[in-house]
């Protein structure tokens, strides 16, 4: 092998172990940030001190690893997603749980009306294909009673999504919900992030404007 040859292998060598090492860092650091509350079943003591950070119409908490500790951003937004199925939520949960899966959200509804905590609000959830959105949004899963369609859920579950978001803007200081059709507004769709999903679906859709009205209504009276 000629000189040259030689270092040229070398330098490939010598920038491949510094590539590896860099990103090694990184893994270490993010999993030096990772609450050891993460991706396990809690003790009672520990899903009552979670639930006190967040709302407490939570009933069933298994955090997930897919997201970013802490986001950086203060919460601005609502998103709101639908499951595409009518899942129990520990069955989401344990979806979420998966790394492979590279999906999470802060909440999510079944069609019983219970709500689940996956990513603390704050932390950054990876909801909505979108790191500005995700990094200032309350991200939320509801489930459908009707699979395909008009992705339909219960009465149940959009009164449970109404109280959420009421609960959600007191906490954090949101005056109220502005839904503007697009990505401008306090209260946000996964489609308008992502051209490939109709998340959260037409009957969701259809009923944002009196989902942003009737959150509204109730922080005004109080």
């Amino acid at each position: 092998m000629k000189e040259n040859d030689f270092r040229s292998v070398w330098l490939l060598l010598a920038g491949f172990c510094a590539a590896a090492a860099v990103v090694l860092a990184l893994c270490v650091t993010a999993r030096s940030q990772m609450p050891d509350t993460v991706g396990r079943m809690l003790t009672a003591e520990e899903t009552v001190q979670i639930t006190a950070r967040n709302s407490p119409m939570t009933e069933y908490v298994y955090l997930s690893p897919n997201a970013d500790f802490p986001p950086g951003d203060a919460i601005r937004k609502v998103t709101v997603h639908h499951m595409a199925g009518d899942l129990a939520l520990e069955d989401l949960g344990a979806s979420f749980a998966r790394r492979d899966r590279r999906a999470s959200s802060n909440y999510a509804i079944d069609s019983s009306g219970r709500v689940a905590l996956y990513v603390e609000e704050g932390n950054r959830a990876w909801s909505s294909n979108s790191l500005a959105n995700d990094d200032q949004a309350v991200t939320i899963e509801v489930a459908n009673d009707q699979v395909g369609g008009d992705w339909h859920v219960s009465d149940t579950a959009f009164e449970t999504l109404i109280e959420l978001c009421v609960d959600i803007c007191r906490r954090n200081g949101i005056p109220e919900l502005r839904y503007t059709g697009d990505e401008t507004g306090t209260l946000t769709l996964h489609s308008m992030f992502y051209d490939e999903t109709e998340c959260p679906g037409p009957y969701l859709k259809s009923r944002m404007g009196e989902l942003a009205g009737e959150v509204n209504r109730r922080l005004k009276s109080g």
